[in-house]
């Protein structure tokens, strides 16, 4: 099984998945095409979705039994210990409080920059 799912995408598109999915709702395409056909699906939709958003979920042989892909969306799949979840960012977090991958902000002893960052 297969679902896609376009947000804000041209008519075209839309057209060109109903030739082998179905449009069970506007922007939503449901179906169960080959993995060939899949992936040809969904690289056209991202070459094609211009300023919309897509998402694909599908089956899959894993422990949850289905997987996903996105496309210009602010939320993103992340593995977490073998478990696809969705991270979505945290609106209310000021950027300068995330952790930078350059080393510890200026300010901090010598005891905290080892205690997260170990001997540099």
């Amino acid at each position: 099984m297969t679902v896609i799912v376009l947000t804000n995408c041209p008519a075209g598109l839309r057209g060109f998945l109903t030739r082998w999915l179905l449009e069970i709702s506007a922007g939503v395409f449901i179906g169960n095409p080959s993995a060939r056909i899949r992936d040809t699906l969904w690289n056209e939709v991202q070459q094609y979705a211009g300023q919309g958003r897509a998402l694909m979920a599908h089956t899959t042989n894993n422990e949850q039994g289905f997987t996903f892909r996105t496309h210009d969306h602010a939320w993103h799949p992340t593995d977490h210990e073998g478990t696809i979840l969705i991270r979505r960012p945290d609106p209310t977090a000021p950027a300068a409080s995330q952790p930078s991958s350059s080393g510890p902000p200026a300010g901090w002893s010598k005891a905290s920059k080892r205690r997260r960052y170990g001997r540099q």
